[in-house]
């Protein structure tokens, strides 16, 4: 392979550019302190920005109090929250890296246990449990609480929550925004017909299970610099008889593309069960297709998600054009230093430049005997 490795070219995106397309995939990690960074965040945050990522999304992070999904879980609901945030946005610039947050609401989904607790919900008499919301009086589940329906007043008081969480995020010097509408999650609920039965404005036909994300997309969009890009993370597919479907999904990327939404990060399922799975079996590279079909079809740049694995495939999904992203997850988990690997398995040249310089002078003079 020669210096042509597409994985390895910049992507500009308003006034943002990537300097490689692989971007770390926001992973929950359930240890925030009534919503602020702790030092895991820290420290967790520091392995990537020393591992030549071209980009970073922080995990889920609720815009409301009742928005998280467990009491560990970031907030960005109080301004208070900026400053443990801001800390995190550091590590990424002092190497020159953006950064994006995703904001969250959990929706039906909320008040669980984390997951190495179970992930179950919390039950009605632990002090920590609260009420969630959704658009419709629909639990997730036999165990789960049925969650309260939003009336007018609520639904417009998420969306200004949205907005404000947006404000924080300029103030925390993120360079973009996520809006999370995938996973099950309150957005994902409003898109969902197996979350929303509701039949005023804001449910029924799919004009009206759209209005809710457009309308968040809308104001954000209005509300943040003109240069700062909003991404969307959807379910593609519920992966469910009766759910969001592609083309439905197509059609919601067409109109955030017009609200002002520049890419669309494409994962899949939540709806009724596990966030990832869809109406294939999981496999590398198994939720490609959307951000292939989505990208050509709705005219809009993708974020390719789901089980990419190697420096080979990510390479594929970007040199098809596939995608113009990959978002990697697991993987980075279990190899910091996956773009390091994959600059030398693509053969690009003076691949240790990848990493910081410090780290760079050192491995250009590593020397191997045996």
């Amino acid at each position: 392979m020669t210096m042509a490795a597409k994985l390895f070219e910049p992507f500009d995106l308003r006034q943002v550019t990537f300097r490689n397309r692989v971007i770390l995939a926001p992973m929950c990690q359930y240890v925030a302190e009534e919503g602020h960074a702790t030092r895991w965040h820290r420290a967790h945050h520091g392995r990537f920005a020393l591992g030549g990522v071209g980009g970073a999304v922080l995990e889920a992070t609720a815009v409301t109090r009742d928005g998280r999904i467990t009491p560990g879980c970031l907030g960005i609901w109080s301004d208070a929250h900026v400053e443990g945030l801001a800390e995190i946005v550091a590590l990424y610039h002092d190497q020159s890296i953006p950064v994006g947050v995703q904001l969250a609401h959990a929706g039906r989904k909320a008040s669980a246990a984390v997951p190495w607790d179970g992930a179950q919900p919390l039950p009605a008499t632990d002090p920590r449990a609260w009420q969630s919301v959704a658009p419709s009086a629909i639990a997730f589940g036999e165990a789960w609480q049925v969650p309260r329906p939003l009336d007018d007043d609520g639904i417009e008081a998420i969306i200004d929550a949205f907005v404000a969480a947006g404000r924080r995020a300029v103030a925390a010097g993120f360079d973009f925004v996520e809006i999370h509408g995938a996973h099950g999650y309150l957005v994902n609920n409003f898109v969902s017909p197996i979350g929303n039965r509701r039949n005023d404005k804001w449910g029924g036909d799919q004009d009206g299970r759209f209005r809710f994300p457009l309308e968040i997309a809308r104001r954000l969009r209005a509300a943040l610099p003109e240069g700062m890009p909003i991404f969307y993370r959807a379910s593609a597919v519920d992966g469910v008889p009766g759910g969001v479907t592609i083309e439905d999904t197509v059609a919601l990327a067409r109109a955030l593309k017009a609200a002002g939404v520049d890419v669309i990060d494409c994962s899949s399922g939540g709806i009724a069960s596990s966030s990832g799975l869809a109406d294939r079996r999981p496999a590398p590279g198994y939720l490609v297709p959307y951000a292939r079909q989505i990208r050509a079809e709705a005219e809009i740049a993708t974020m390719a998600v789901g089980l990419i694995m190697t420096p080979e495939q990510a390479e594929a999904v970007i040199a098809s054009g596939d995608a113009d992203l990959v978002a990697i997850g697991r993987e980075l988990l279990a190899d910091s230093n996956f773009v390091h690997r994959a600059a030398q398995a693509l053969g690009v040249a003076q691949p240790h430049r990848v990493l910081p310089p410090n780290y760079a002078f050192y491995l250009e003079r590593r020397r191997y005997d045996g």
